[in-house]
């Protein structure tokens, strides 16, 4: 395995209770570059994910990772118990350890600074997944592991959710697995695709994959208006909940002139 691999997954097979869960999978992941695993509920992508992080054993199969790679990860869901009132800053400093100049610095990377005495229960979705993904680089990871890092997420925050992922990689050089369902949402934020659904039934370039048979079957052809809406280049970003940042850095409604 050379310097620029991180995880390299051969030939994964899965069975539980005489199901088979993956058949035959390979993956790699290098450093700088973004793998996103597509499929519909039940393919095999969290499992697949647990694999490659060494959390399950496969049936069949080996993984191979880097000599201490240091893993940033990002949960799919958070149980927020609200009887149990917790801030932000607090809820970092417990699961990660972490001091305030490191809480600082990664809310103000996902640009969340606002958000250090806010109850969690009372985030958006935009914000939870913002605190989510600043715990995850707070372990300065050299891979970071984002399950469906979108969910609960609107139209307008997903996008810019996805954006921020890459100018994360870039900023920090790191490797970044994603897991999603739906292509047309990772379509301008990946290197590689491989989509799933127990076995690999393609893999390549995001636009090569959206063309593929077997991605039609599994989705159907989406929209072209629908892809624009992830590939078209922005005069403006979104802020936390999703509403309209303009070069000035002033928030406007979607509608506003």
């Amino acid at each position: 395995m050379d310097n620029q691999t991180l995880i390299n997954a051969d030939n994964i097979s899965l069975e539980i209770d005489q199901r088979q869960i993956l058949n035959n999978i390979s993956l790699q992941i290098n450093a700088e570059q973004i793998v996103t695993l597509i499929g519909p509920n039940g393919a095999g992508k969290t499992s697949l994910v647990k694999i490659a992080l060494g959390l399950i054993k496969p049936t069949t199969g080996s993984v191979e990772t880097k000599k201490g790679l240091r893993i940033g990860y990002m949960p799919q869901r958070l149980h927020i118990d609200q009887s149990m009132p917790v801030s932000v800053e607090r809820f970092l400093k417990l699961a990660v350890n972490a001091n305030n100049s490191e809480i600082n610095n990664a809310l103000g990377e996902v640009g969340a600074d606002s958000l250090h005495h806010s109850q969690l229960f009372s985030l958006s979705g935009g914000e939870l997944q913002r605190v989510l993904l600043a715990r995850a680089l707070i372990q300065e990871p050299q891979l970071l592991v984002l399950d469906e890092p979108a969910q609960g997420v609107d139209v307008n925050g997903q996008a810019e959710l996805y954006r921020l992922i890459s100018d994360i990689r870039n900023r920090h050089q790191c490797g970044i697995l994603l897991v999603s369902h739906d292509l047309h949402l990772v379509m301008s934020a990946t290197d590689e695709v491989i989509c799933l659904n127990q076995h690999v039934c393609c893999h390549g370039h995001p636009e090569q994959v959206s063309n593929d048979p077997a991605y039609l079957e599994l989705f159907g052809k989406k929209d072209a208006e629908t892809l624009a809406v992830y590939t078209h280049h922005h005069n403006h970003s979104h802020d936390l909940a999703g509403g309209i940042v303009d070069k000035e850095g002033k928030s406007r409604s979607d509608h506003d002139g």
